[in-house]
């Protein structure tokens, strides 16, 4: 199968080894991988802050860069719900009905990771090998908008060598939230170190998530405690081998 990357901001500028590791994991199992150069935001951080005007040129360069594709996949449950549920009603509150239709028939090809894994490729155990202690966050934007429910925890049951933990309130948010963690920092902290005492508490050397904006989030507050728990990305794991 050929599938176009969709890398996301965040993995472009600052976690690049989850999108390389997308792509490591796909060719290891037989797909055509390709990385359209035209592509930039999704535009979710312009939506959820109240810029909808603003985020309309980035929904109409996502149609035109991903259009010739038939599958997209993003190693973010976040942005995959962004492109799925806003970009229809962004053409559409600008008045382009043409556009709507567009987008909304592009993300009905637009998956998270595990998504095009477990229901479009059919593959459940990708053959990968990582001898180590996890415990698995599932973000609020992958369960509440994607609904990947609970295709990331089946493929990590499949890995090799490693020991799966569960996580305390696991579906409780880290209190990232984009922009909620700057305009709201001190209920975020606290969310956060909620999270980070579950994480603590299962004894996991690694605390893995499917999207890295809340890796970073958890990340960050796991470092500044002096914690030994490190933060991988699920495409990281998937793909070792």
């Amino acid at each position: 199968m050929r599938i176009a990357l969709f890398a996301t901001c965040l993995a472009d500028t600052l976690f690049p080894e989850a999108a390389k590791a997308t792509v490591r994991l796909l060719e290891r199992l037989g797909h055509e991988v390709v990385f359209p150069f035209e592509q930039t935001c999704c535009g979710q951080m312009h939506v959820n802050t109240g810029y909808q005007k603003d985020a309309l040129p980035l929904v109409k360069r996502y149609v035109k860069t991903f259009s010739p594709y038939e599958v997209i996949v993003a190693p973010s449950g976040s942005c995959v719900g962004s492109i799925r549920h806003q970009h229809a009603l962004v053409a559409s509150a600008a008045g382009e009905a043409g556009l709507a239709a567009r987008a909304e028939d592009l993300g009905a090809r637009t998956y998270e990771l595990s998504e095009l894994l477990v229901d479009v490729l059919r593959v459940e155990d990708v053959g990968a090998y990582y001898p180590h202690r996890v415990t698995y966050h599932p973000t609020c934007h992958s369960l509440r908008m994607t609904r990947v429910g609970d295709k990331p925890l089946r493929l990590l049951r499949n890995v090799r060598g490693m020991e799966l933990i569960e996580l305390p309130a696991a579906e409780q948010c880290c209190g990232f939230g984009g922009t909620f963690s700057v305009k709201n920092a001190e209920t975020s902290a606290a969310m956060l170190a909620d999270k980070m005492t579950a994480i603590e508490s299962t004894g996991a050397g690694v605390c893995s998530a499917g999207d890295a904006s809340c890796l970073m989030h958890i990340g960050g507050g796991l470092r500044r405690r002096d914690s030994a728990v490190k933060t991988v990305h699920l495409a990281e794991i998937l793909a070792a081998t």
